[in-house]
Parts: C-alpha cells; sequence; structure tokens
C-alpha cells in the first residue's frame, strides 16, 4: 500500500465533558497528550467518541478544536457516519473546510440495509462528498458486515482509501484484503488484533487503548514494523487483560473511568451510557495496576 494515511497507532478519541458540556480544554490537552506520546492519527467523533449523544453543532466543535489543537502535526480523521445517507453527506459539508485528512464512515445501523443497498449507500457519499473516505466495519454495533465483493465493487471509484476491520472472522477479513487488492489500506479496529492484522498486511491500528495507553499501542506498532514480529505479539498478548476489562462494558464506558483514573479528564458520560459498575471498575483497576507491574 503506497502513501497511507497513517502508519501506526490512531486513537479513537473520547469527548471530555465536564457538568454536561464539552470540555474543550481537556479536548486540547488530550491531542497534546496523544502526539507527544507517538500516536499518529486521531479520529474525532468516532464511535469511542460519543457522537450519537451530542448536536450537529456540539460534534462540528469538537472536529474543529481537535484539529486546532492537533496543528498540523498529525493527520485527524472526522467520524460523518449515519444510518442516514443525507445526514453523512450534510455532516461531512460540516467538516470538509476545518483541515480534517479524511472521514470515516460506518457502515448504517438499525435499519441496516443489503450489500446493494450498502454499496449505494458508499457511491452516494462518495459521490456527493469531497473528504477521502475511511470504511467502518464494525458488526458488533451495527449487526451488519461489509462484504469483500462489495469493497470491489467501490474501490474503482478511487474515493475509498481505507477499512477499519472491527471483527474477528479472520477468512472473511483475508478475503477483504484480496479484494483491496492493494488499493486500500487496512487498519484493525480491535485492540485484540492488532498483532494479527499487522500480519495480514494492517498499516496500524485504530485504538481505545490508546486513549490511556498511547504509547503503548505506538510501541505494538513500531516492533512490528520494525520486524520484530515476536515482539509485537508479545506485548499483544500482554495488552489482552487490558483490553477485556476496558470492553466488559459499551466502550467508552470503561475507558472513560479508566481515564478519570489517571488523570487525564473527568470520566463524565452522557445518557444512555452510564457511569461503570462495581465490578468493571473493579476489574479495570486490576488490569491497570498489573500493567504497571
Amino acid at each position: 500500500m503506497a502513501n497511507p494515511l497513517f502508519r501506526g497507532s490512531a486513537v479513537a478519541l473520547v469527548t471530555p465533558f465536564q457538568n454536561g458540556e464539552v470540555d474543550l480544554p481537556a479536548l486540547r490537552r488530550l491531542v497534546d497528550f496523544q502526539i507527544e506520546n507517538g500516536t499518529a492519527a486521531i479520529v474525532a467523533c468516532g464511535t469511542t467518541g460519543e457522537p450519537a449523544t451530542m448536536i450537529p453543532d456540539e460534534r462540528e466543535t469538537v472536529v474543529r478544536e481537535t484539529v486546532k489543537a492537533a496543528a498540523g502535526r498529525i493527520p485527524i480523521i472526522c467520524g460523518t457516519g449515519s444510518n442516514c445517507t443525507q445526514t453523512v453527506i450534510d455532516t461531512e459539508k460540516r467538516y470538509r473546510n476545518l483541515g480534517c485528512a479524511a472521514q470515516l464512515v460506518v457502515t448504517p445501523y438499525y435499519n441496516k440495509t443489503t450489500q446493494e443497498g450498502l454499496y449505494a449507500h458508499f457511491m452516494a457519499v462518495a459521490e456527493h462528498t469531497e473528504l477521502p473516505i475511511v470504511l467502518y466495519n464494525v458488526p458488533s454495533r451495527t449487526n451488519l458486515e461489509i462484504m469483500p465483493e462489495t469493497i470491489r465493487r467501490l474501490l474503482p471509484s478511487g474515493r475509498f482509501i481505507a477499512l477499519k476491520e472491527s471483527s474477528f472472522q479472520m477468512p472473511l477479513i483475508m478475503e477483504k484484503v484480496s479484494a483491496m487488492d492493494g488499493k486500500m489500506a487496512l487498519y484493525s479496529g480491535n485492540d485484540d488484533m492488532i498483532a494479527p492484522l499487522l500480519a495480514l498486511g494492517a498499516q496500524g491500528v485504530i485504538s481505545v487503548v490508546a486513549n490511556m495507553y498511547p504509547r503503548v499501542t505506538a510501541e505494538l506498532t513500531r516492533l512490528y514494523f520494525a520486524g520484530d514480529s515476536d515482539g509485537a505479539l508479545n506485548l499483544q498478548i500482554k495488552l489482552l487483560p487490558l483490553v477485556r476489562a476496558l470492553f466488559s462494558e459499551v466502550s467508552p464506558i470503561p475507558c472513560k473511568y479508566g481515564m478519570e483514573k489517571l488523570g487525564l479528564c473527568s470520566g463524565e458520560l452522557r445518557l444512555p451510557l452510564i457511569p461503570a459498575g462495581d465490578g468493571v471498575r473493579a476489574m479495570l483497576v486490576k488490569a491497570m495496576e498489573d500493567w504497571k507491574a
């Protein structure tokens, strides 16, 4: 894959809240924290950023302020995905002149669609937006899988630059790699699948763990690209308890709690998300303590 958007570890950045409002000073601090610790790109208003709980003006502010804080140091990818095609198009129009490098577009959820409808959805986005498109496949949230043949049909448009893959079906992922034919970059969307997808040719990860430990995910990818696949695999295995804890309740509930414990930002969430339960908190604290040990 020539000239991918980024190579290494990107973060699906949380949106910090304080007293019901977006905490812009905390957001700026988080951007600096990520860049200082080796993060190669930032996704603003991806799933982890809770965009579904924010009004359009808030989402635009988050994207704008993330780009401003990054100040050209690393690329910013904005989440524009929706289960409504026109909403994706309208959202991209709000963001296209803010300085983002690309848009992340998830497969439609709730109403879902067929593969033919999925093709039509993504082609409409391609035809009516300007930012390069990173496809986002996350069947655990959408109950919809973008299939290899659909990817193959989208390629000739030249508008699709990458796939964020958040499934665990390795044979199907290999078929998608074949369908992309080197014309799109692959990124792991699962923190427990970074090393396996790197072995399939992925250019890196779009990570949740990186919100708390950006240097770790950056190091995992660095080791692999430096030729130390064993070192990358060992680090991946060491990460597993932490990943399990961070996804023991709906993300970013545990992640926000962990970030508060680390003093990075408030753990505040917006309904319908609620704070982590006692069992999840204990599980995450133990994983964090074991990690430091």
